[in-house]
């Protein structure tokens, strides 16, 4: 199985213990103290591997954080369990405050990971390891960190930044937000250090570790979502040794993982007891389907991520991407069930509940759209710009375009990223790149209006509340969770959430 082994849990174990009575020292024996590891080259990969644990962990819900709040995505409402009202629901509701326990989760969890990717540097920095095996470790956790704060700064605009880790808890309570551009800076720094040292292959058992093109194709995004159009096309154009894979579906299929499109995707393995399966699939199947979708009876599917309306009706006529990417109902003894359910990571697996499909990050199409995306907002929707796009289409089975207006090729290309990447965990930043927060609270709140007015999965007769659908622009960034700032006042809450 081509994947990385991720030894989270290992590295979740790595403590120091200690006592200390009537002069005597001793160590537990059953751990593993920090003074004894971080010796070598198989403990330093040991602890990356806990790194990417955690970007296993992060991966699991993300969906939430950049598509479901989305006009690509929607519930299969549940009227007799509002147990998640407060919660996940929240995101497809706009109804998000600072006491929801989904953005204090993934608060933990990111700074958690870069916690870990800090601790592991700075233990690299006085070891004895030569230079050219630390590099590789070295890129990698920065293309780690650098990808964390990617999200960070996005979902909450002023962040915490943390480079390395502190000497004592007390200072834990000076932490104050850094402005975006600090932010944003410091990713830069980490991905122009991570494609100095990062190979561009690993060995035939390596592969799915961030490589110079993933490192240069999340550089590009950077440059891009900030604007730096020229600093993106020349970046971007030295992501090289990709290509497009022939059909659309071979990017999801879990046999054929890592693949000539992928830059970098999240590793999981499926059907055995390791613990490092996936579940999309059934995070993602209408709640009542179980057999009829997972192929396993006797589950209890999530009902989240359901393709909205809108999504369903953005792919043209004759887009092959569709069918690949999601179906309009299921069939379930001998009815047919009119909810619409995303398969682009279903696929049939032995084991119920573990699948073998890993996520992908940065695909070549995603480069391919960046590119058209930069060169149009530098010279408009020149013949390369067009070059790129087209790639993507003639793929998908459609017809080349031939746009000689800006303002409608960069709507063309949004369109594109929408059906190409869909259900990726794209959109939602994707829309935040390219319109103002006024526009896209006018964007979303058009969304809301469509779903109140034609949901797109029955509600049961239950009414939406008033609040639902109701979108400002101050929610372009998430609030700051209420206990990080109870834990700290020193941190400040986003304007429109106190």
């Amino acid at each position: 199985m081509k994947k990385i082994t991720l030894l989270f849990t290992f590295f979740l174990c790595l403590t120091q213990f200690s006592c200390k009575e009537d002069m005597l020292v001793t160590t537990d024996p059953t751990r593993i103290g920090t003074d004894l590891f971080y010796k070598n080259e198989t403990q330093f990969q040991q602890a990356l591997n806990g790194v990417y644990g955690l970007l296993q962990t992060i991966t699991n819900s993300a969906y939430i954080f950049q598509e479901f709040n989305t006009d690509n995505t929607t519930l299969d409402f549940n009227p007799l369990d509002r147990g998640g009202a407060a919660g996940w629901e929240a995101f497809e509701f706009s109804t998000v405050n600072q006491g929801n326990g989904e953005i204090a989760n993934m608060w933990n969890l990111y700074y958690s990971a870069i916690y870990n990717a800090n601790y592991t540097l700075e233990k690299m920095g006085g070891s004895t390891l030569d230079a050219a095996t630390k590099a590789p470790i070295e890129g990698q956790l920065k293309f780690l960190r650098a990808y964390f704060y990617f999200h960070l700064v996005q979902y909450f605009g002023d962040v915490i930044l943390v480079t390395s880790t502190l000497q004592n808890p007390n200072q834990a309570f000076d932490l104050v937000r850094s402005p975006q551009a600090d932010v944003w800076k410091q990713i830069e720094k980490d991905l122009t250090e991570a494609v100095a040292a990062l190979p561009a292959t690993y060995p035939a058992a390596q592969l799915g570790r961030a490589t110079k093109g993933a490192a240069l194709g999340l550089l590009g995004k950077v440059y891009l979502t900030q604007k730096k159009y020229t600093e993106a096309v020349t970046t971007l154009k030295q992501v090289t040794g990709y290509s497009l894979n022939a059909l659309y579906a071979d990017n999801f299929n879990p046999a054929k993982k890592n693949g000539p499109e992928s830059i970098f995707e999240v590793q999981y393995q499926g059907g055995n007891d390791l613990g490092e399966w996936s579940t999309f699939a059934y995070t993602f199947a209408p709640r009542l389907s179980g057999a009829a979708v997972t192929g396993f009876a006797n589950t209890t599917p999530g009902g989240r991520n359901i393709p909205t309306n809108d999504m369903i009706a953005a792919y043209e006529t004759g887009d092959l991407r569709k069918d690949v990417s999601l179906k309009t109902s299921y069939t379930l003894n001998g009815t047919v069930v009119p909810i619409p359910y995303v398969i682009k990571f279903t696929y049939p697996h032995t084991i119920t509940g573990r699948t073998d499909n890993n996520w992908p990050v940065l695909r070549y199409a995603d480069v391919l759209l960046m590119m058209a995306e930069a060169i149009n907002e530098q010279s408009g929707p020149t013949t390369e710009a067009l070059g790129y796009l087209n790639q993507v289409r003639k793929r998908a089975g459609l017809k080349d375009l031939a746009i000689t207006d800006k303002a409608a090729f960069k709507t063309a290309v949004l369109q594109e990223r929408r059906v190409e990447l869909a259900f990726e965990n794209h959109r939602w930043f994707d829309l935040k790149r390219t319109m103002t927060p006024a526009e896209l609270a006018t964007f979303l709140n058009a969304k809301g209006a469509k779903e109140k007015a034609k949901p797109t999965v029955d509600r049961g007769g239950i009414a939406f509340n008033a609040l639902d659908y109701v979108y400002s622009d101050f929610e372009v960034f998430f609030p700051v969770p209420a206990p990080q700032i109870l834990i700290n006042n020193k941190l400040t809450q986003n304007a429109g959430y106190q």
